[in-house]
């Protein structure tokens, strides 16, 4: 299992090495230019990948944490019938998860007005687009480690609950605390959008006075 593990995570690292010098050999080095695809990607695509991490991951968390939570609400259910109800509240927890990325996913895609490519780049744009792209990233991944958290405390709870009903309230503190992690990517996403406007169409000569050099 040690094997596979350093397997996967060294492939990556050669696969950069390789890469690296194959554009160094081959005099390309200047095309590796992470400035250069930052501006010639459209704001549209950073916008909009914005809004489906942040769903995505949202929602991954939220199954995973069901998934954790689920199998042992219905393996402690087996022998102890009584659990199988008051537990079902670690469920909810794990779903509001969910409905948090869906909240801020709704929000995001509200900035995502259709504007012409010719006067699509301009600096409020691309401002727009990186907000976006970043506070959905940080959405997702706050609500990811959430459902995680609220799933493994839940499970506990559960089998906790299965052996003395009187850790049942106890642990279900710790799984509400955990649940309060995924609001604070919630708070976090929409502070980093505060000040994007929606998507605007500037002058064609703004526009290409504002564009970067890559953007033909």
């Amino acid at each position: 299992m040690a094997y596979y593990s350093t397997y996967y995570a060294s492939f990556p690292s050669f696969l950069v090495v390789v890469i690296a010098l194959y554009l160094l050999f081959t005099d390309s080095g200047e095309s590796f230019n992470v400035g250069r695809y930052l501006e010639e990607t459209s704001p549209f695509v950073w916008g909009s990948l914005g809004a489906a991490l942040c769903i995505g991951f949202s929602v991954l968390g939220a199954g995973w944490g069901i998934f954790l939570t689920g199998s042992s609400i219905l393996g402690g259910g087996v022998r102890t019938p009584r659990i199988s109800t008051k537990n079902l509240i670690s469920i909810i927890f794990c779903e509001v998860v969910a409905i948090y990325g869906v909240i801020m996913g709704i929000v995001y895609s509200a900035k995502l007005q259709n504007v012409p490519e010719p006067v699509l780049y301009t600096r409020e744009n691309y401002f727009t687009g990186f907000a976006l792209f970043f506070g959905g990233l940080t959405v997702g991944v706050c609500n990811l480690f959430c459902g995680i958290c609220v799933g493994v405390a839940g499970s506990t709870a559960a089998l906790a609950d299965a052996s003395d009903p009187n850790l049942f309230v106890k642990v279900l503190v710790v799984e509400v605390f955990g649940s309060v992690l995924g609001l604070f990517g919630l708070i976090m996403g929409l502070l980093m959008i505060g000040n994007a406007t929606e998507f605007t169409a500037g002058s064609p000569v703004t526009s290409r006075a504002l564009a970067v050099p890559y953007v033909y």
